[in-house]
C-alpha cells in the first residue's frame, strides 16, 4: 500500500534539481532526520533510558538528541539538528542545548546548522560557549527513479528477529557508539517505520543499512560494512535494496547524509551514496563541543 501524502505546509520553500528538473521540498529533509531520532528515542525501555542517560528533548526548532554513557565517539548519537531553522533561535535556547547535553555528561556533541538557521550571530553565540567550526554533513536527496542493479559477492535481505544482535554489533562498531548501545540498536529490528537491512556472506553479516519511513519521507542511515568484507560492493547493495523497499512503501523522496567532501579523504560513503542516485542538496554547517575536531 502506498504511503499517505504528506501537505506541503507553506513555510517550506521550494529547490528545482539543475539535472533533473525535479522539484523538492526544503526543509522535509531537517524533518524527517529529526523524526527518525524522536523515534529512535521513543524506541528505548524506561530502564535500558536510564541505563544510557538518553536526553532526546525539542529546544525551540531543534531536536537534542542525547546520550551520555556513550563514549565520547558517539557523535552519530550526540548530535543537534534544527536550531534556528523554523523559528528564530535565542541565546536562551542555545544555552538550553548546552545545558541538556551537560546534564547528560556527554562529553562530546555536535550541533548542526541549516544553511537557512538563523540569526546569523547564531555561529558565534555557539563558539562563544566552547564550541568550534567542524568538518560540514552534506545532505543528499532522490526521488522515485530506480537505481540500477548493484555489484556484490554479498546477500542482502531485510533483517530478521533474529539479526537483531548482529545488526547492533556492526552498527556500534562501525559507528564507535560502544557494546553499551547494542540494545538500544537492537530494539530497531522490527519496529514499525524502521526497514533494517543486511549483507551476508553465505551466513555471515557483513554489513547494515536502515531506512526510517514516515508517511512519504524516507531517510537512510546506520549505514556499515564490518572491516573483513569491505570492497566487495555491499553498501552500495544496500542502498539499492533500502531504494527499492521505499518506493514499494510508496515514498515520494529519500534522503541521507555523510561528511561533506574534503581533500585527502577517500570518501567511500560519499561516492557511494551519488552512485545510487542521490544528489547533493546543501552542507549543514557544523559545531563541535568540546572545541576541537
Amino acid at each position: 500500500m502506498a504511503a499517505r501524502a504528506v501537505p506541503i505546509d507553506k513555510r517550506f520553500a521550494f529547490w528545482r534539481s539543475k539535472v533533473t528538473g525535479r522539484v523538492f521540498v526544503e526543509h522535509e529533509l531537517e524533518h524527517i532526520e529529526l523524526r527518525m531520532y524522536q523515534d529512535m528515542h521513543a524506541a528505548a525501555t524506561e530502564e535500558l533510558s536510564a541505563r544510557l542517560k538518553l536526553g532526546g528533548r525539542v529546544v525551540g526548532s531543534a531536536f537534542v538528541s542525547a546520550a551520555g554513557t556513550l563514549p565520547a565517539s558517539a557523535i552519530a548519537i550526540n548530535i543537534c539538528f534544527g536550531l534556528g531553522l523554523e523559528k528564530r533561535a535565542t541565546p536562551d535556547e542555545v544555552d538550553e542545548v548546552i545545558r541538556l547535553y551537560a546534564d547528560a555528561g556527554v562529553q562530546r556533541y555536535f550541533v548542526q546548522l541549516h544553511p537557512q538557521a538563523s540569526p546569523k550571530a547564531l555561529d558565534s553565540w555557539l563558539m562563544q560557549r566552547g564550541l568550534a567550526q567542524t568538518r560540514g554533513w552534506m545532505m543528499f536527496q532522490r526521488g522515485r527513479e530506480v537505481p540500477a542493479v548493484a555489484s556484490t559477492s554479498l546477500t542482502v535481505r531485510e533483517a530478521k528477529a533474529e539479526d537483531a544482535d548482529a545488526f547492533a554489533r556492526i552498527a556500534c562498531d562501525a559507528f564507535d557508539l560502544g557494546d553499551v548501545a547494542m540494545p538500544w540498536l537492537a530494539a530497531l529490528v522490527g519496529r514499525p517505520g524502521w526497514h533494517v537491512y543486511m549483507s551476508f556472506d553465505e551466513e555471515k553479516p557483513a554489513g547494515t543499512g536502515v531506512v526510517y519511513v514516515e508517511d512519504d519521507l524516507a531517510y537512510f542511515s546506520f549505514g556499515a560494512t564490518a572491516p573483513a568484507y569491505r570492497g566487495r560492493g555491499g553498501q552500495t547493495a544496500l542502498l539499492r535494496a533500502r531504494i527499492v523497499a521505499a518506493l514499494d512503501l510508496g515514498c515520494r523522496t529519500m534522503s541521507t547524509c555523510t561528511g561533506e567532501a574534503v581533500p585527502g579523504d577517500p570518501q567511500h560513503s560519499y561516492k557511494n551514496i551519488m552512485k545510487t542516485g542521490f544528489e547533493e542538496r546543501y552542507v549543514r554547517r557544523n559545531f563541535v563541543y568540546p572545541g576541537r575536531s
